[in-house]
């Protein structure tokens, strides 16, 4: 009985194992999700190098005296929320730009590599108009928070947002040892308490990507930044903005001084 007890131990230990270490090597496939070129999408297509990675993008409604740069999600097609920004954002120019191995983007995503081509789109555009938001959704949500840190910006918007990668892993799979595996953690809820401008969270009500609390979590570490709160209770993960009520919030938002 007791080898038995002691075999089927080890059987169980060698899967937690094995799981474990799937985690830990395989875990940027699991964080990002490249998505291929969109050749279909007509607008004027913009082409930056971030230290010999050259990243592609487009502009929506180019020239106008403010700017929205959107960071979009871990799987996100971008050039599919075209009728999204044109309907909420008329009166700005619309910068997406896929992330690094993503689209047309060269490299390898990862999160230095992500807060750093933020960096470098921003300094780009950054001359060409009077005011710039910050836009992230889901993932992205982490590299427009990182962004607002570390640049000056007029608001910051952020749609489905957790505090950190490393909090929404260690949620999803609770018996693993996350914290410690984790390296792309996207540390939103400390970077939080640098921001002062005008920030928006929305979260979907029947999210199960993105839970609750990993949002809620987020919105306590705005400590100084006049912050604006919804749930939207019907919508889900991929399908708020198509909410008249998230794009009304969104407008609202965009009208306050």
């Amino acid at each position: 009985m007791t080898t038995e007890f002691t075999s089927i131990a080890a059987l169980l230990a060698g899967i937690y194992l094995a799981v474990a270490a799937f985690l830990y090597f395989y875990q940027r496939r699991l964080i990002y999700v490249p998505v291929p070129h969109d050749a279909q999408f007509a607008a004027d297509e913009l082409r930056i190098d971030n230290q010999g990675t050259r990243l592609h993008g487009w502009v929506l409604n180019p020239g106008q005296r403010s700017a929205v740069i959107y960071f979009g999600g871990n799987s996100e097609m971008i050039s599919e929320r075209r009728e999204y920004f044109e309907d909420v954002f008329r009166d700005y120019s619309v910068y997406l730009f896929n992330y690094r191995g993503y689209g047309n983007s060269e490299g390898r995503p990862t999160e230095v590599g992500l807060f750093s081509d933020a960096l470098a789109i921003y300094d780009r555009i950054e001359r060409q108009h009077q005011s710039i938001i910050a836009y992230g959704r889901s993932l992205g949500s982490g590299v427009a928070v990182h962004l607002a840190a570390e640049r000056r910006l007029d608001k910051l918007i952020l749609l489905t947002p957790y505090d950190s990668i490393a909090a929404v892993g260690q949620q999803s799979y609770p018996v693993f040892p996350v914290y410690l595996l984790i390296r792309d953690r996207f540390d939103s809820a400390a970077r939080a308490g640098e921001i002062r401008v005008p920030v928006m969270i929305a979260a979907a009500g029947r999210d199960r990507v993105i839970r609750r609390p990993r949002t809620l979590a987020l919105k306590q570490a705005f400590r100084d930044a006049p912050l604006t709160y919804l749930s939207i209770a019907g919508a889900a993960h991929d399908d708020i903005v198509e909410f008249s009520e998230y794009r009304e919030a969104v407008s609202r938002f965009l009208r306050r001084g």
